[in-house]
């Protein structure tokens, strides 16, 4: 007989996490695992990583989840591996190969044609991508045999750095930086830099190393999540307004704050702005306001012709929970 499964008794729990994905596991599966060490009872991410690549991938907690769709636009940097001579079916090392030439290319050709790929360029999505056409997504085509017409998608590729290059030997390679708009796939781009240099190419690494304002250094590995005890592991979370970087900052008072996390708009003087993070005191009835003034998170807002016009509004439950789990969170 089996022993019965012990129960994971779920709790809530609000921040930022900010995780260095392992080769091997889809977000999702990153996600979960996360999840289930923290225990947290809702959980989400900034937009998926592939299996075959590691590094950032910002994992969003309770109240957190409703601002991760700010960060699907953030910019990305990359750093990988492009293997010339060699192209695959999947455009990475997971694939068959479809096909072998000679590397012939120079120094200056592999300078020309990287500049060439600086800019907005237009990429068509590979086939085993998530990208879904007709309510199914690309890769499911590819399993079945299948290859669709697929529309090209316009991107910009901010920086393009050659760390290092060998184009001689058994494995000739470039290792390459590459910071980039959102939507952009490095496979394609590694596929498409080979095919100008006239022997085609495919990626044998790929690591994210930063997304929007959050850097690889910041990050924390599973298994070092893992290694901490219960009680710690919610120590690597990161406040929630964390997601809000770059918004302007408006503070209400306790009368105001009440009636915009009631979803009424606000007026004053403020100048107009598309992205406004809204704070306020923490509730007159919580401990916390006998030890600290500091202001608590109300939610997202943007002001025009001098109204604050809520937009994503954090729940008085979740901010109780906030100041009564992490109250560093609040401050």
């Amino acid at each position: 007989m089996h022993a019965p499964r012990t129960r994971v008794q779920r709790r809530p729990v609000h921040g930022v996490l900010l995780l260095d994905k392992p080769l091997g596991l889809s977000s999702n599966q990153a996600l979960q695992k996360a999840k289930w060490l923290l225990r947290a009872e809702k959980a989400g991410h900034t937009g998926t990583l592939d299996p075959l690549a590691s590094g950032v991938l910002p994992l969003c907690f309770g109240a957190a989840t409703k601002f991760s769709q700010l960060h699907l636009d953030a910019d990305k940097t990359y750093e990988t591996t492009v293997r010339l001579g060699v192209k695959t079916s999947t455009g990475d090392a997971e694939g068959d190969v479809i096909q072998s030439r000679p590397v012939e290319c120079s120094v200056g050709q592999v300078v020309e044609v990287l500049d060439r790929f600086m800019g907005p360029i237009e990429q068509i999505p590979p086939m085993h991508s998530a990208l879904k056409k007709d309510g199914k997504a690309l890769y499911e085509y590819a399993r079945d045999g299948e290859t669709v017409e697929r529309e090209p998608r316009r991107v910009v590729i901010h920086d393009l750095e050659l760390l290092d290059m060998q184009l001689q030997g058994d494995s000739p390679e470039l290792r390459l930086r590459v910071r980039c708009s959102k939507g952009t796939y490095i496979r394609t781009l590694g596929e498409d830099i080979g095919d100008a240099l006239g022997c085609g190419g495919h990626l044998t690494m790929l690591r994210r190393t930063a997304t929007g304002p959050f850097d690889v250094s910041q990050c924390i590995g599973l298994d070092a999540l893992e290694a901490l005890s219960a009680e710690e592991r919610t120590d690597p979370l990161l406040p929630v307004q964390t997601l809000l970087q770059g918004h302007e900052a408006v503070t209400l008072d306790a009368d105001h704050a009440g009636r915009f996390l009631s979803g009424l708009r606000r007026r004053g003087d403020w100048a107009d702005s598309p992205r406004v993070a809204v704070f306020g005191p923490p509730p007159a009835d919580h401990p916390a306001v006998a030890s600290s003034l500091s202001p608590v998170l109300l939610g997202s807002a943007h002001t025009m012709a001098g109204e604050l016009i809520p937009g994503r509004l954090l729940s008085p439950i979740e901010i109780q929970q906030i100041l009564e789990t992490s109250p560093e969170l609040s401050s």
